[in-house]
């Protein structure tokens, strides 16, 4: 009888947890689902990575990000700080006729102030 218990419980810990992960997963996917995204990281307040994915950003617990890199088709993951912007349909034509640095442009976030 206790051993029914036992396994029965450590089935039912292994459904739930598989089911938070596969709720995650979908409610991502519902809501971004594969759409590019500008991405631009930093470490220490020094830019590190400046790119566009060619569709969904995945995100891990431990603060790291992995997606297919537009510019050479790998797929990167990053540790660090990371603002991921995914883009609207009609985004990327208006993304392309904007310099850095121009109004609306990307901008290089403020240096980072020493700790004393």
């Amino acid at each position: 009888m206790r051993k029914t218990f036992v396994v029965l419980l450590v089935t039912g810990l292994t459904v739930s947890a598989a089911a938070c992960t596969d709720a995650r997963r979908a409610r991502n996917a519902a809501t971004f689902g594969d759409k590019p995204a500008d991405i631009t990281c930093w470490t220490y307040g020094t830019e590190t990575f400046a790119g566009r994915s060619t569709g969904k950003v995945e995100y891990n617990d431990g603060g790291r990000i992995a997606f297919v890199d537009a510019a050479n088709g790998r797929y990167t993951t990053i540790d660090g700080e990371c603002r991921v912007v995914y883009l609207a349909d009609g985004d990327e034509a208006a993304k392309a006729a904007v310099a850095p640095g121009e109004a609306g442009g990307p901008v290089a976030p403020p240096p980072a102030v020493p700790e004393a």
